[in-house]
């Protein structure tokens, strides 16, 4: 039976980039703007969004170049690093091809699956939110840190975890971390201000995308360095504060609710 090799470029708890996504950027560059690229991969144009808002916070720059509006209409291009992911995954998957390949009659009539000795290295996550940045700075007790993890020139997010947790992963200034935040957990304040709450941490950014269902709304925040951060909010919420694209807003969440992940 023939083994196709299957690539997710991720780290343990990040939302991974897989073979779906790479087509998805292909086909982007390609048909040369998002919307068509999103039809041609048989995607939404919100779930187009989505995973390439995922890329980019996953590699911490942007793959894609876009413009808006004048005489030639709006349009999308591949950046440089957009190229180099996607030979670089064309690679992998040549490659991963010819061990699985080689591999296979070894383990013939085993039970064993070259699949299955790598499949647990393709985690997932449930988190909306996956930003990559470096470690700035850490405060400690007997118990208790708190890390501050810079993900863009003007975004520092903090991530309450215990001691314990600082010293089994091996956090240290000046280390990348990847931030895990799920989008429930994030709060919208509109306006470029945000109310005196508890929260530890408030981010600051304008409206890229407002989604609105029936029920539930999706509020994408420009961060600044090409990042977004996503909430989840009821559509009523939505509705009362009157966002749209180019608003001024912030996302407010707690330290105890940020998740830190290393490569």
């Amino acid at each position: 039976m023939p083994i196709e090799a299957t690539i997710t470029l991720k780290a343990k708890d990040v939302s991974g980039v897989g073979r779906e996504r790479i087509r998805l950027l292909q086909a982007v560059a390609r048909e040369g703007s998002i919307t068509a690229g999103a039809k041609a991969a048989g995607l939404s144009y919100k779930a187009a969004w989505d995973a390439l808002d995922a890329m980019t916070n996953m590699f911490g720059r942007p793959l894609l170049e876009t413009r808006t509006g004048g005489k030639a209409g709006g349009g999308a291009a591949l950046t440089p690093t957009g190229v180099r992911v996607i030979e670089a995954f064309g690679r992998l998957e040549a490659e991963m091809a010819r061990v699985f390949r080689s591999l296979e009659p070894d383990l013939a009539g085993t039970g064993i699956s070259p699949i299955n000795l790598v499949s647990g290295f393709f985690m997932k996550t449930s988190a909306r939110n996956a930003l990559r940045g470096t470690i700035t700075d850490i405060k400690s007790d007997t118990l208790s840190a708190e890390v501050a993890v810079a993900v863009s020139a003007d975004t520092t997010i903090y991530a309450l975890l215990t001691s314990e947790s600082v010293r089994s992963l091996g956090l240290v200034v000046g280390r990348e971390a990847i931030v895990l935040i799920k989008a429930p957990f994030v709060l919208i304040s509109p306006g470029a201000e945000a109310p005196l709450v508890s929260a530890r941490n408030c981010v600051r950014g304008t409206v890229r995308r407002a989604d609105i269902s029936a029920v539930n709304a999706e509020i994408v925040l420009d961060i600044g360095d090409d990042k977004t951060l996503s909430a989840s909010i009821t559509a009523r919420s939505a509705i009362d504060m009157k966002l749209s694209p180019g608003d001024p807003a912030c996302a407010l969440f707690d330290a105890a609710h940020v998740i830190l992940a290393i490569d």
